[in-house]
């Protein structure tokens, strides 16, 4: 199939949404990327899109407002009308330009974008140094970014209600007071995981109760309306106004799909707040500066999916009062999926919450205190080993086969990944007695770890350099420059510097600690240091609750039988299922039977495996891209949970997983052994490098794979291939025909690139500046062809080997190539231009390799078109609508865009989250076509469609056989 790949860069999933008048109620979940633990995320702001315009009287308070502060008519903007089930629906306008709705529609005025690059940990505050001057507080909002719009829309009013202890109207389901898991404390903290052997209507609202209630409690600690549309320093994330909507909006999507449910409560929301984000590259700061449903507006909503869940709780035939089992064929499986999906939330927004300015959080009435360690007087700005923080010994474990996976009968909720089978042999080996503290990575930092770049991978390095990190993320100065002193910021406060706290960092500073420490002490050539892998972990966890005795009996798995009040207490106490709301000293708890600290709790530990799945793995037909799209090869397995991770994540059986550069409350501990670590590898290497070969297809039990990500376009074979599609009249010398003469010879299919560029001229694009441009050009056929119209051609290609073969077919060189015939009998023939192709024509062309995802960086140095064509192009790139957001920047007014593409979506080139149609809405089963989806994002950024054809092309295998393909081609002008 001739259709192309213009870039590697493998990026993450946009948020689809099916353009004005193709509705379909909600994002397909083929189409959307978890929302979990690696929260999944959504390239593309969203828009309200809808049925019919509303009258600006009809809109609610969101709308309202932008339509009276931007001044914009009914006609500029099209609103989403209430649904019939979503009576009182509110209504939002896009800020952004990744989307596929009717409009985008952007403020008046200078919207100056800050940079978000910046991130050592003074630049984690770096809202702060603008929000305080000396110790006053400014008005930090006199300098304008796009989001914030969303502020003040009701005269300060939210805001109010929302700076200081909550009132009793903002809980939307029980007060913490009367929510199951109130402690004698006054704090509210985790349930134990419910055994769904006999599952009650009272137990499930108790469990619903406690996970709603803790969600919104957290929540509570926002100050003000700001927090909630903030973006994140790293732009990497939603604003909090995503996350405290998205939660609810599982509930109601699953509840759907399985069939408890058989409507929406408001589908807008369900659409918008149901994809979340996924860092899949580091410096990919695609922010989400867009016109956000109000606070209260999401907090109407999050009531009315309340009163609908426990109405569901309480009259579903499915549950009673006597008790059911709930498995994984149960229709209320999809309850206790929300339950825990909220959890998942409670742990990955806190991290949010603590990359949050300090001015705008609040500890909340009734969380969980921090450990009490934190109040100690004053620590040393120096830590010293012994005194400040413990020393760390490294304690042998025997070797072991570990047995992994949990039976599906097993009578406690768990993800897909967490099913199947694999034992892996394990090997005699060495762990440190506890994670690396505070105190002993300081020494690493002060010893200029993060400045020497042989401590780092490739990625590491470039992470680090990209957001100048020069120390942990949670640290924050507190001394003059380079004195080293530093405080620590937990959720919600800056405590003096915990030395013998585990140190949270992310995988790369993980690893180049253990390329420092393995230097420091002369191992870099014996047994280096290494991170643990998720087997050996196993080893490490004490005997009465690991996997053995949990599969004896399902009280062992602690969290089923032990809430987080009491979590600390006995033998096998430690600081999980919310205990406390921070870490804790290493040495707080008893070791486990191997003699190791903080095995479960505490923090989690990054491991060297990759998140993989295990044998007889299968997904689950209500969440069923929850785990699949990060078996990538680019996610590293991490174990034992963290302070804050309750519920399945805090269970023997949890399998969970982050990005290399993912901030997390996540630490590590040193291992050591002779040969290689037993750990599973889906792809060569281990996040050596952000290209690994994610999309080959992997066995689900292979330990590795000889994946090979080279680009399928520097090849000669396809080299030949693209030469006889450009060059048709190539082989008349040599008497090789394009098509074996036979009667009816399809001819009509025969200079594809020609007829594009035709195509384009056709269609009268207005000539500004008489400049053409072609994306993908593959070897120069169209871009010559353009050349005939248009005083000057910019053309480019990601094939290297495509481009060198143009510039050839530019200078007159001697171009010779394979036209196959039968197996391995080919013609050698010369590659030779149409007529009309003169030297003029050839000079007036540019080559140049370059990545159609990158469009919008490169408008500043190609300049602007009045003609645009990209031919079978759109369905070979890892992300189109990247490629799709450059146009506006690079087409003149009136100027036109030809776009061939015959929409045959293949995962080997394009993420399935990526694709535009092709899948069926999983709720209401109506086909999302691509053309549909393409017409809505082209006519939100400015375009309107002019012309539409079937355009055929013949790709030739060999003299008997070809590729006959019916490509859509489609013209759009921009107004």
């Amino acid at each position: 199939m001739l259709c192309r790949r213009l870039s590697t860069r493998k990026s993450p999933a946009p948020h689809q949404l099916v353009a004005a008048g193709k509705w379909s109620g909600r994002v397909p979940s083929s189409t959307a990327t978890r929302s979990t633990g690696s929260t999944s995320r959504s390239r593309s702001t969203v828009a309200y899109s809808s049925r019919a315009p509303a009258s600006s009287a009809s809109l609610p308070g969101s709308a309202q407002w932008l339509l009276s502060h931007h001044r914009l008519s009914n006609s500029t903007a099209v609103f989403a009308s209430r649904t019939a089930a979503g009576a009182g629906s509110p209504f939002s306008i896009s800020m952004g330009t990744r989307t596929a709705s009717t409009f985008s529609v952007t403020p008046m005025g200078n919207g100056r974008k800050k940079d978000r690059s910046k991130s050592t940990a003074a630049a984690v505050f770096e809202e702060d140094d603008e929000a305080y001057a000396g110790g006053t507080v400014v008005d930090a909002k006199a300098h304008k970014e796009e989001w914030m719009i969303n502020l003040g829309r009701d005269n300060g009013k939210v805001d109010a209600w929302l700076t200081g202890p909550r009132p009793d109207g903002w809980w939307t389901g029980p007060h913490p007071t009367n929510c199951p898991g109130i402690c004698s404390d006054g704090a509210l903290r985790s349930l134990p995981l419910p055994n769904l052997s006999n599952v009650t209507r009272a137990a499930a609202r108790e469990y619903f109760d406690n996970s709603w209630t803790l969600y919104e409690t957290m929540f509570a600690g926002l100050k003000g309306e700001d927090p909630f549309y903030r973006p994140p320093v790293h732009g990497l994330r939603h604003p909090q106004i995503f996350y405290y909507g998205h939660t609810s909006c599982l509930y109601i999507n699953k509840l759907r799909v399985s069939g408890v449910l058989d409507k929406p409560v408001n589908a807008y929301f369900e659409s918008i707040f149901e994809v979340g984000v996924d860092e899949m590259l580091w410096d990919d700061m695609h922010k989400n500066d867009m016109v956000w449903p109000t606070v209260a507006e999401v907090h109407e909503y999050r009531k009315e999916v309340y009163e609908t869940v426990v109405n569901a709780i309480d009259t579903h035939e499915a549950l009673g009062d006597d008790g059911v089992v709930v498995d994984q064929d149960h229709p209320f499986w999809a309850l206790f999926m929300g339950f825990e999906h909220e959890r998942i939330h409670l742990e990955t927004s806190s991290v949010l919450f603590r990359e949050t300015p300090l001015h705008l959080v609040q500890t909340p009435k009734h969380w969980p205190p921090i450990h009490p360690s934190a109040t100690r007087a004053s620590t040393p700005s120096h830590p010293q080993e012994g005194a400040d923080f413990p020393s760390n010994n490294m304690i042998p474990v025997s070797g072991s086969a570990v047995d992994l996976g949990k039976n599906p009968s097993f009578p406690s909720f768990g993800w897909d990944n967490e099913y199947g089978e694999r034992t892996v042999e394990v090997p005699e080996f060495e762990a440190s007695e506890h994670m690396i503290t505070n105190g002993e990575f300081w020494h690493f930092v002060a010893d200029g770890g993060y400045r020497n770049e042989e401590y780092w991978c490739d990625d590491g390095w470039a992470w680090r350099t990209h957001r100048n990190m020069k120390w942990p993320f949670f640290w924050q100065p507190c001394g003059p420059g380079g004195s080293n002193e530093y405080s620590l910021r937990t959720i919600f406060e800056v405590v003096p510097m915990q030395w013998d706290w585990p140190v949270d960092v992310n995988y790369y500073e993980a690893m180049a600690y253990c390329r420092w420490k393995a230097e420091k002490e002369d191992k870099t050539n014996s047994q280096p240091y290494r991170l643990l892998t998720e087997a050996e972990h196993h080893l490490l966890r004490t005997k009465e609750h690991n996997l053995a005795a949990a599969r004896e009996n399902p009280s062992n798995d602690k969290v089923m039988s032990t809430p987080g009040e009491h979590f600390p207490s006995g033998p096998t106490g430690a600081n999980l299922n919310l205990a406390y709301s921070s870490q804790n000293p290493v040495g707080t708890f008893p070791a486990s039977t191997s003699g190791h600290k903080d095995v479960t709790g505490n923090a989690w530990e990054w491991t060297m495996d990759h998140f993989n799945p295990l044998k007889n793995f299968e997904v689950h037909h209500v969440y069923e891209d929850f785990s699949t799209p990060c078996f990538d090869g680019k996610h590293s397995s991490i174990v034992g949970g963290s302070f804050i991770s309750t519920g399945d994540e805090a269970s023997v059986f949890a399998r969970f997983h982050f990005r290399a550069h993912f901030l997390q409350h996540s630490g590590f501990r040193l291992v050591t052994s002779e040969g290689e670590a037993p750990a599973t590898h889906l792809f060569p290497g281990n996040f050596s490098g952000q290209v690994a070969a994610r999309d080959e297809s992997a066995d689900p039990d292979a330990l590795s794979s000889t994946a090979d990500d080279s680009n399928v376009y520097e090849t000669d074979v396809l080299r030949d291939m693209y030469l006889g599609l450009h060059y048709s009249s190539s082989g008349t010398e040599e008497g090789v025909k394009p098509i074996l003469p036979h009667e009816n010879v399809p001819e009509y299919g025969l200079r594809f690139p020609q007829r594009v560029a035709e195509l384009l001229c056709h269609l009268k694009p207005e000539r500004v500046n008489n400049r053409a441009l072609d994306i993908g050009c593959a070897v120069g056929g169209s871009s010559f062809e353009l050349a005939k119209h248009f005083d000057h051609v910019e053309a480019f290609d990601f094939s290297a080997s495509f481009i060198k073969t143009a510039k050839q077919m530019q200078t007159g060189s001697d171009v010779r190539f394979k036209v196959p015939i039968e197996a391995d009998i080919n013609a050698e023939v010369v590659a030779k231009h149409e007529d009309g192709v003169t030297p003029d024509v050839l000079n007036k062309v540019h080559f140049f390799t370059g990545d159609a995802c990158q469009l919008q960086q490169y408008s500043d140095d190609i300049g602007t078109f009045d003609g645009v064509v990209m031919a079978n192009l759109l369905c070979r790139l890892p992300d189109p609508v990247a490629c799709l957001d450059g146009m506006p920047s690079v087409v003149n007014k009136g100027g036109v865009v030809v776009m061939v593409t015959p929409f045959s979506w293949l995962e080997e080139f394009t993420p399935r989250s990526k694709w535009l149609g092709g899948y069926p809405d999983p709720v209401s089963c109506e086909p999302i076509y691509s053309k549909d989806i393409l017409r809505g994002v082209m006519e939100s950024r400015g375009f309107e469609q002019i012309h539409e054809e079937e355009m055929p092309l013949l790709i030739r295998e060999h003299q008997r056989k070809y590729q006959y393909i019916i490509s859509e081609a489609s013209g759009w002008r921009k107004l």
